[in-house]
């Protein structure tokens, strides 16, 4: 255990701390953004191989596709306008739909994008698919994943002074982060990772012309949906602690857009 809170003290210490844009929260990449961008084209590939996606000319994948491009328009003139090229350097956009009663959508670095049909069944608006759009492309551009491996990574004794040392774990970890459930341990992490990803998706959205009140409406949709999971044990804020912090966010929102 000693040996652990070395590595991490002095990953801390020697690898360039960054800050997350609107949050402006300090945080610790240990991997290399681009190697990471490359194993979620792999996985992504892998994915869609393995699932029933929905054809380009399908007005279901059209649509999420439309929304997902005025949101991406909206991320690179923010990442532009504020300095943060290099968040988005080394992406290569990509939407899909799956057929798939799953409530879920998610977001790999380097803006690799699935949408289930089950979660646009439950919205009502482009709005509110521009809520769900926002936020998982919010988690790759606030390098989530990233943040989430190294500390999985360091955890498990295998981050050395300059990186990770074993390939295979970093490839075990990343199938762990992205596409399994981490352990108990990181569920806090998790946790402080979607209210983040609230913010930044809030901000995308209305820069694309969507009305960002949607998401009290979404998530409350979300929240009758039932399956009541005690926070602690979850990797998603409370259901009333994240409305509450969307409706306070929403006061301030207008000044992070010029």
């Amino acid at each position: 255990m000693r040996r652990i809170l070395i590595v991490i003290v002095l990953s801390i210490v020697i690898v360039s701390c960054f800050r997350v844009p609107i949050t402006n929260r300090k945080q610790v990449n240990l991997l290399n953004e681009q190697d990471l961008i490359a194993m979620s084209e792999l996985q992504y590939a892998t994915v869609m191989d393995s699932v029933e996606v929905l054809p380009g000319s399908d007005p279901r994948a059209i649509r999420v596709k439309q929304i997902g491009e005025k949101i991406q328009a909206a991320v690179e003139k923010f990442m532009k306008d504020n300095g943060f090229e290099n968040r988005i350097e080394g992406f290569r956009w990509e939407y899909k739909t799956v057929e798939s009663e799953m409530l879920n959508a998610w977001c790999m670095p380097g803006g690799k994008v699935c949408f289930y049909t089950g979660i646009l069944e439950l919205t009502d608006s482009d709005d509110e698919i521009a809520v769900i759009m926002g936020h998982e492309i919010a988690h790759a551009i606030a390098r989530h994943g990233n943040e989430r491996m190294s500390q999985q990574l360091a955890l498990a004794g295998i981050v050395g002074l300059t990186g990770p040392s074993d390939s295979t774990q970093t490839q075990s970890i990343y199938q762990k982060v992205f596409m399994g459930s981490a352990t108990l341990g990181i569920l806090k992490f998790s946790r402080m990772h979607e209210s983040e990803s609230d913010k930044l998706g809030l901000v995308f959205m209305k820069m694309a012309g969507y009305d960002p009140s949607k998401a009290i409406v979404f998530w409350e949709k979300m929240a009758a949906q039932g399956g009541f999971v005690p926070e602690i044990l979850s990797t998603h804020p409370s259901d009333e602690k994240r409305i509450q912090e969307i409706k306070e966010f929403l006061e301030i929102i207008d000044d992070y857009i010029d």
